[in-house]
Protein backbone atom coordinates (compact mmCIF):
# COMPACT_ATOMS: atom_id res chain seq x y z
CA UNK A 1 0.00 0.00 0.00
CA UNK A 2 1.59 3.02 -1.04
CA UNK A 3 1.33 5.64 1.60
CA UNK A 4 1.40 9.98 1.25
CA UNK A 5 4.85 11.23 1.37
CA UNK A 6 5.16 13.57 3.94
CA UNK A 7 5.54 16.97 2.89
CA UNK A 8 9.26 18.16 2.91
CA UNK A 9 10.22 20.88 5.54
CA UNK A 10 12.48 23.22 4.51
CA UNK A 11 16.03 24.24 7.00
CA UNK A 12 15.95 27.98 7.51
CA UNK A 13 18.80 28.16 5.33
CA UNK A 14 16.92 27.10 2.59
CA UNK A 15 14.41 29.42 2.75
CA UNK A 16 13.99 32.67 0.37
CA UNK A 17 14.48 35.09 3.34
CA UNK A 18 17.74 33.14 4.31
CA UNK A 19 20.26 35.43 5.02
CA UNK A 20 23.01 35.42 1.99
CA UNK A 21 26.31 35.67 1.66
CA UNK A 22 26.81 39.39 2.43
CA UNK A 23 25.01 39.22 5.86
CA UNK A 24 26.18 38.78 9.60
CA UNK A 25 26.64 34.66 10.20
CA UNK A 26 26.71 33.91 13.68
CA UNK A 27 27.90 30.49 13.92
CA UNK A 28 26.22 27.81 15.98
CA UNK A 29 27.35 26.34 19.12
CA UNK A 30 29.25 22.96 16.98
CA UNK A 31 31.09 25.80 14.85
CA UNK A 32 32.10 27.79 17.82
CA UNK A 33 34.50 24.32 18.85
CA UNK A 34 37.06 25.95 16.11
CA UNK A 35 37.14 27.71 13.09
CA UNK A 36 38.51 24.52 10.85
CA UNK A 37 35.03 23.24 10.11
CA UNK A 38 32.82 26.00 9.28
CA UNK A 39 35.78 28.01 7.91
CA UNK A 40 36.83 25.60 5.51
CA UNK A 41 33.30 24.96 4.66
CA UNK A 42 32.56 28.82 3.95
CA UNK A 43 35.84 30.09 2.44
CA UNK A 44 38.13 27.61 0.83
CA UNK A 45 35.84 25.87 -1.80
CA UNK A 46 33.45 23.83 0.20
CA UNK A 47 35.74 20.92 0.63
CA UNK A 48 35.26 19.33 4.16
CA UNK A 49 38.44 19.05 6.42
CA UNK A 50 37.31 17.62 9.57
CA UNK A 51 39.48 16.46 12.20
CA UNK A 52 39.33 12.35 13.17
CA UNK A 53 39.03 12.50 17.18
CA UNK A 54 41.89 14.27 18.68
CA UNK A 55 44.03 14.25 15.73
CA UNK A 56 46.59 16.76 16.26
CA UNK A 57 46.62 20.13 13.82
CA UNK A 58 49.78 20.02 11.34
CA UNK A 59 52.16 22.35 12.49
CA UNK A 60 54.26 24.41 10.07
CA UNK A 61 57.58 24.56 9.78
CA UNK A 62 58.01 26.66 6.78
CA UNK A 63 59.99 30.35 8.21
CA UNK A 64 59.36 32.21 4.75
CA UNK A 65 56.78 34.02 3.45
CA UNK A 66 56.46 31.75 0.24
CA UNK A 67 57.96 28.31 0.69
CA UNK A 68 60.63 27.06 -1.90
CA UNK A 69 58.85 24.72 -3.67
CA UNK A 70 56.51 27.11 -4.55
CA UNK A 71 58.70 30.01 -5.54
CA UNK A 72 60.60 27.74 -7.63
CA UNK A 73 57.21 26.03 -9.46
CA UNK A 74 55.78 29.94 -10.22
CA UNK A 75 59.24 31.37 -11.44
CA UNK A 76 59.69 28.64 -13.71
CA UNK A 77 55.60 29.02 -14.90
CA UNK A 78 56.82 32.97 -15.19
CA UNK A 79 53.97 33.14 -12.59
CA UNK A 80 55.11 35.91 -10.17
CA UNK A 81 53.62 39.02 -9.36
CA UNK A 82 55.89 42.33 -10.32
CA UNK A 83 55.80 43.37 -6.89
CA UNK A 84 57.54 39.86 -6.00
CA UNK A 85 60.00 39.77 -8.65
CA UNK A 86 64.17 40.55 -7.94
CA UNK A 87 65.14 44.01 -9.01
CA UNK A 88 66.82 43.91 -12.00
CA UNK A 89 65.98 40.72 -13.38
CA UNK A 90 62.68 42.48 -14.61
CA UNK A 91 63.58 41.75 -18.24
CA UNK A 92 64.86 38.16 -18.07
CA UNK A 93 63.01 35.41 -19.59
CA UNK A 94 61.48 34.32 -17.12
CA UNK A 95 62.28 36.91 -14.33
CA UNK A 96 63.53 35.71 -10.81
CA UNK A 97 62.08 35.53 -7.18
CA UNK A 98 62.77 37.59 -4.78
CA UNK A 99 62.91 35.53 -1.75
CA UNK A 100 62.13 38.66 0.71
CA UNK A 101 59.26 40.10 -1.15
CA UNK A 102 57.58 36.66 -2.62
CA UNK A 103 54.64 35.48 -0.54
CA UNK A 104 52.57 32.34 -0.72
CA UNK A 105 49.59 32.72 -2.97
CA UNK A 106 46.31 31.35 -2.04
CA UNK A 107 45.59 27.87 -3.82
CA UNK A 108 41.80 26.68 -3.43
CA UNK A 109 41.99 22.94 -2.75
CA UNK A 110 42.30 20.07 -5.12
CA UNK A 111 41.72 16.27 -5.52
CA UNK A 112 45.11 14.56 -4.27
CA UNK A 113 46.91 17.34 -3.60
CA UNK A 114 47.68 17.49 0.14
CA UNK A 115 47.52 20.88 1.96
CA UNK A 116 48.89 19.73 5.42
CA UNK A 117 52.65 19.38 4.43
CA UNK A 118 54.63 20.92 7.21
CA UNK A 119 56.97 22.67 5.18
CA UNK A 120 54.03 24.42 2.72
CA UNK A 121 52.88 25.75 6.09
CA UNK A 122 53.73 28.79 7.98
CA UNK A 123 53.60 29.06 11.70
CA UNK A 124 51.54 32.06 13.46
CA UNK A 125 54.34 34.15 14.14
CA UNK A 126 55.16 33.90 10.22
CA UNK A 127 52.15 34.63 9.30
CA UNK A 128 51.68 37.99 11.39
CA UNK A 129 54.99 39.04 10.12
CA UNK A 130 53.85 38.00 6.51
CA UNK A 131 50.55 40.44 7.49
CA UNK A 132 52.42 43.05 8.18
CA UNK A 133 54.74 43.37 5.01
CA UNK A 134 52.05 43.03 2.86
CA UNK A 135 50.10 46.00 5.04
CA UNK A 136 53.73 47.95 5.75
CA UNK A 137 55.15 47.96 2.40
CA UNK A 138 52.81 46.90 0.07
CA UNK A 139 49.31 48.27 0.58
CA UNK A 140 50.95 51.56 2.69
CA UNK A 141 53.57 52.05 0.07
CA UNK A 142 53.21 55.36 -1.83
CA UNK A 143 55.09 54.24 -4.81
CA UNK A 144 53.14 50.94 -6.18
CA UNK A 145 50.30 52.12 -8.26
CA UNK A 146 47.50 52.33 -8.91
CA UNK A 147 46.24 50.79 -5.97
CA UNK A 148 43.37 48.25 -7.58
CA UNK A 149 46.71 46.07 -8.25
CA UNK A 150 47.90 46.67 -4.78
CA UNK A 151 44.60 45.52 -3.60
CA UNK A 152 44.35 42.96 -5.58
CA UNK A 153 47.59 41.50 -4.53
CA UNK A 154 47.40 41.97 -0.64
CA UNK A 155 43.94 40.87 -0.66
CA UNK A 156 45.11 37.20 -2.68
CA UNK A 157 48.04 37.08 -0.20
CA UNK A 158 45.77 37.04 3.32
CA UNK A 159 43.40 34.71 1.55
CA UNK A 160 46.44 32.53 1.40
CA UNK A 161 47.59 33.38 5.19
CA UNK A 162 44.10 32.57 6.32
CA UNK A 163 43.82 29.63 4.33
CA UNK A 164 47.29 28.38 6.65
CA UNK A 165 45.66 29.65 9.48
CA UNK A 166 42.73 27.33 9.45
CA UNK A 167 44.63 24.41 8.33
CA UNK A 168 46.60 24.83 11.53
CA UNK A 169 44.05 25.84 13.78
CA UNK A 170 45.38 28.79 15.21
CA UNK A 171 43.49 30.35 18.03
CA UNK A 172 44.24 32.86 20.57
CA UNK A 173 46.18 36.04 20.54
CA UNK A 174 48.07 35.50 17.46
CA UNK A 175 44.99 34.47 15.55
CA UNK A 176 43.31 38.08 17.26
CA UNK A 177 46.49 40.53 15.64
CA UNK A 178 46.01 38.53 12.53
CA UNK A 179 42.40 39.23 12.17
CA UNK A 180 42.21 42.48 13.11
CA UNK A 181 44.81 43.82 10.58
CA UNK A 182 42.79 41.83 8.01
CA UNK A 183 39.66 43.74 9.24
CA UNK A 184 40.91 46.96 8.89
CA UNK A 185 42.20 46.49 5.47
CA UNK A 186 39.11 45.23 4.01
CA UNK A 187 37.36 48.01 5.91
CA UNK A 188 39.32 50.88 4.64
CA UNK A 189 39.06 48.59 1.00
CA UNK A 190 35.23 48.91 0.99
CA UNK A 191 35.42 52.98 0.88
CA UNK A 192 38.67 53.91 -0.81
CA UNK A 193 37.85 51.45 -3.55
CA UNK A 194 33.47 52.84 -4.07
CA UNK A 195 32.65 52.86 -7.00
CA UNK A 196 36.12 51.43 -8.86
CA UNK A 197 34.73 48.74 -12.30
CA UNK A 198 34.03 45.72 -11.20
CA UNK A 199 36.98 44.51 -12.93
CA UNK A 200 38.74 45.85 -10.68
CA UNK A 201 37.04 45.46 -6.97
CA UNK A 202 34.00 43.51 -6.78
CA UNK A 203 32.64 44.72 -3.53
CA UNK A 204 30.25 41.97 -2.91
CA UNK A 205 33.66 39.28 -2.74
CA UNK A 206 35.13 42.09 -0.03
CA UNK A 207 31.89 42.43 2.00
CA UNK A 208 31.89 38.21 2.05
CA UNK A 209 35.08 38.44 3.24
CA UNK A 210 35.07 40.93 5.99
CA UNK A 211 31.60 39.21 7.21
CA UNK A 212 33.69 36.29 7.53
CA UNK A 213 36.80 37.68 9.10
CA UNK A 214 34.34 40.05 11.64
CA UNK A 215 32.65 37.22 12.87
CA UNK A 216 35.88 34.95 13.16
CA UNK A 217 37.72 37.69 15.12
CA UNK A 218 34.58 38.39 17.55
CA UNK A 219 34.22 35.05 18.21
CA UNK A 220 38.15 34.80 19.10
CA UNK A 221 37.23 37.64 21.44
CA UNK A 222 34.17 35.65 22.60
CA UNK A 223 35.91 32.49 23.47
CA UNK A 224 39.32 33.36 24.49
CA UNK A 225 39.80 34.21 28.41
CA UNK A 226 42.88 36.63 27.64
CA UNK A 227 42.12 41.23 27.66
CA UNK A 228 42.08 41.96 23.80
CA UNK A 229 42.50 45.95 24.26
CA UNK A 230 40.99 46.58 20.50
CA UNK A 231 37.69 44.74 21.27
CA UNK A 232 35.34 47.92 21.77
CA UNK A 233 36.83 48.81 18.29
CA UNK A 234 35.90 45.91 16.68
CA UNK A 235 32.92 45.71 18.24
CA UNK A 236 31.42 48.91 17.13
CA UNK A 237 32.92 48.61 13.25
CA UNK A 238 30.58 45.18 13.51
CA UNK A 239 27.40 46.85 14.19
CA UNK A 240 28.64 50.01 12.17
CA UNK A 241 29.34 48.22 8.68
CA UNK A 242 25.71 45.96 9.08
CA UNK A 243 23.83 49.02 10.56
CA UNK A 244 20.03 47.96 11.15
CA UNK A 245 21.14 44.19 11.05
CA UNK A 246 18.91 42.48 14.31
CA UNK A 247 21.91 39.61 14.56
CA UNK A 248 24.59 42.14 14.83
CA UNK A 249 22.06 44.34 17.82
CA UNK A 250 21.90 40.99 19.57
CA UNK A 251 25.21 40.14 19.44
CA UNK A 252 26.31 43.67 20.88
CA UNK A 253 23.39 43.53 23.24
CA UNK A 254 25.26 40.00 24.69
CA UNK A 255 28.39 41.56 25.78
CA UNK A 256 29.43 42.33 29.42
CA UNK A 257 27.66 45.95 30.67
CA UNK A 258 30.97 47.09 31.07
CA UNK A 259 32.12 46.58 27.31
CA UNK A 260 29.15 47.49 26.40
CA UNK A 261 28.76 51.03 27.94
CA UNK A 262 31.90 51.66 26.06
CA UNK A 263 32.04 55.60 24.22
CA UNK A 264 32.65 53.57 20.61
CA UNK A 265 29.77 50.96 21.50
CA UNK A 266 27.64 53.50 23.14
CA UNK A 267 28.08 55.97 20.19
CA UNK A 268 27.48 53.35 17.09
CA UNK A 269 24.64 51.87 19.06
CA UNK A 270 23.04 55.30 18.92
CA UNK A 271 23.52 55.38 15.44
CA UNK A 272 22.13 52.31 14.72
CA UNK A 273 18.86 53.51 16.57
CA UNK A 274 18.45 56.47 14.08
CA UNK A 275 18.97 53.99 11.46
CA UNK A 276 16.24 51.95 12.56
CA UNK A 277 13.83 55.05 13.56
CA UNK A 278 14.44 56.49 10.27
CA UNK A 279 15.47 59.17 11.84
CA UNK A 280 18.76 60.30 8.81
CA UNK A 281 18.96 63.54 10.30
CA UNK A 282 20.05 62.29 13.78
CA UNK A 283 22.19 59.73 12.11
CA UNK A 284 24.31 61.94 9.92
CA UNK A 285 24.81 64.50 13.07
CA UNK A 286 26.21 61.71 14.99
CA UNK A 287 28.27 60.27 12.06
CA UNK A 288 30.29 63.68 12.56
CA UNK A 289 32.03 62.17 16.26
CA UNK A 290 33.23 59.03 14.73
CA UNK A 291 36.85 58.27 13.61
CA UNK A 292 37.77 57.34 10.20
CA UNK A 293 37.78 54.22 9.75
CA UNK A 294 34.58 54.17 11.76
CA UNK A 295 33.56 56.25 8.75
CA UNK A 296 34.87 54.04 6.17
CA UNK A 297 32.64 51.32 8.00
CA UNK A 298 29.24 53.39 7.61
CA UNK A 299 29.86 55.15 4.84
CA UNK A 300 27.58 52.24 2.71
CA UNK A 301 25.05 53.73 4.66
CA UNK A 302 25.04 57.19 3.97
CA UNK A 303 23.51 57.15 0.56
CA UNK A 304 20.23 55.65 1.81
CA UNK A 305 20.50 57.71 4.79
CA UNK A 306 20.62 60.72 2.81
CA UNK A 307 17.91 59.43 0.85
CA UNK A 308 15.39 58.89 3.39
CA UNK A 309 16.11 62.39 4.25
CA UNK A 310 14.80 63.73 0.88
CA UNK A 311 11.63 61.24 1.12
CA UNK A 312 10.88 62.23 4.31
CA UNK A 313 10.98 65.78 3.30
CA UNK A 314 9.60 65.10 0.16
CA UNK A 315 6.32 64.39 2.35
CA UNK A 316 6.55 66.12 5.29
CA UNK A 317 6.89 69.99 2.94
CA UNK A 318 5.22 69.11 -0.18
CA UNK A 319 3.63 71.93 -1.03
CA UNK A 320 3.22 74.52 -3.67
CA UNK A 321 3.86 77.56 -1.85
CA UNK A 322 6.28 76.08 0.73
CA UNK A 323 10.31 76.42 0.10
CA UNK A 324 13.17 74.77 1.87
CA UNK A 325 16.52 77.23 2.08
CA UNK A 326 19.17 75.36 0.19
CA UNK A 327 21.50 76.23 2.42
CA UNK A 328 20.02 74.80 5.34
CA UNK A 329 19.39 71.58 3.72
CA UNK A 330 22.73 71.24 2.50
CA UNK A 331 24.04 71.47 6.23
CA UNK A 332 21.32 68.29 7.07
CA UNK A 333 22.78 66.53 4.45
CA UNK A 334 26.41 67.80 5.28
CA UNK A 335 27.06 68.21 1.76
CA UNK A 336 28.49 71.69 -0.01
CA UNK A 337 25.53 73.32 -2.20
CA UNK A 338 26.77 72.46 -5.25
CA UNK A 339 26.61 68.62 -4.21
CA UNK A 340 22.87 68.91 -2.46
CA UNK A 341 21.61 70.13 -5.88
CA UNK A 342 23.08 67.68 -7.72
CA UNK A 343 21.34 65.35 -5.15
CA UNK A 344 17.90 66.41 -4.58
CA UNK A 345 17.81 66.63 -8.67
CA UNK A 346 19.02 62.87 -8.97
CA UNK A 347 15.38 62.33 -6.43
CA UNK A 348 13.13 64.68 -8.90
CA UNK A 349 13.55 67.32 -6.36
CA UNK A 350 13.12 70.93 -7.63
CA UNK A 351 15.87 73.70 -6.79
CA UNK A 352 15.07 76.82 -8.11
CA UNK A 353 17.01 79.41 -9.14
CA UNK A 354 17.02 81.66 -5.58
CA UNK A 355 18.91 78.89 -3.86
CA UNK A 356 14.89 76.75 -2.51
CA UNK A 357 13.93 73.39 -2.51
CA UNK A 358 10.86 72.36 -3.61
CA UNK A 359 9.54 69.45 -2.18
CA UNK A 360 6.56 67.52 -3.78
CA UNK A 361 5.95 63.80 -2.50
CA UNK A 362 4.35 63.08 -6.41
CA UNK A 363 7.65 64.70 -7.99
CA UNK A 364 9.91 62.24 -6.10
CA UNK A 365 11.53 59.33 -7.95
CA UNK A 366 14.32 56.50 -7.27
CA UNK A 367 17.61 57.64 -9.20
CA UNK A 368 18.21 55.23 -12.28
CA UNK A 369 20.34 52.22 -10.97
CA UNK A 370 24.05 53.47 -11.96
CA UNK A 371 23.32 56.58 -11.78
CA UNK A 372 23.48 58.22 -8.86
CA UNK A 373 27.06 57.57 -7.80
CA UNK A 374 28.03 57.22 -3.86
CA UNK A 375 31.94 58.03 -4.08
CA UNK A 376 30.59 61.53 -5.49
CA UNK A 377 28.83 61.99 -1.45
CA UNK A 378 32.15 60.48 0.60
CA UNK A 379 32.78 64.08 2.12
CA UNK A 380 31.89 62.91 6.17
CA UNK A 381 34.71 60.08 5.49
CA UNK A 382 36.96 62.14 3.53
CA UNK A 383 37.42 64.92 5.61
CA UNK A 384 38.32 62.77 8.13
CA UNK A 385 41.03 61.36 6.64
CA UNK A 386 43.25 64.50 6.51
CA UNK A 387 46.91 63.12 7.05
CA UNK A 388 46.21 59.43 8.15
CA UNK A 389 48.58 57.11 6.62
CA UNK A 390 47.77 53.30 4.94
CA UNK A 391 49.68 52.45 7.63
CA UNK A 392 48.32 53.87 10.51
CA UNK A 393 44.89 53.18 9.56
CA UNK A 394 45.22 50.25 9.60
CA UNK A 395 47.55 49.37 12.39
CA UNK A 396 45.44 51.07 14.42
CA UNK A 397 46.09 54.56 14.60
CA UNK A 398 42.83 56.13 12.87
Amino acid sequence: MNRRRAPRRFSHSQRRDAPTGGEWRPRNQEQRRGPDKAWLRQEEGGERHEPQGKEAAPRGTCHTMCPAHELQVREAQNCLHRFEILAGTETYRPPCGDPSRAVKEYSRPAAGKDATTPTDLRPPAVLLKTVCYLIDDIAASTNLHPWTEVYGFVFDRLRGVKQDMIIQRVSGSDCVLILERMVRFLVYASYRLCGEPLRLYDPRINDTHLQENLSWLLDCYKAGTEQHPNQEEFQALGLLYNLGLSRAVRHIMELPEPLRSTPAIRLALSINRAYLERNPVRLLRLAQRLNFLQSCALHRHLVTSRRDLLHIFSHGYSSRNCRFPLHRLAQLLFLDKSLTVQLCLSYGVEVTQDDQVVFSKTAFNEPEQGKLHCKRYHNIVAEKQRDLTVRSIIDGCA
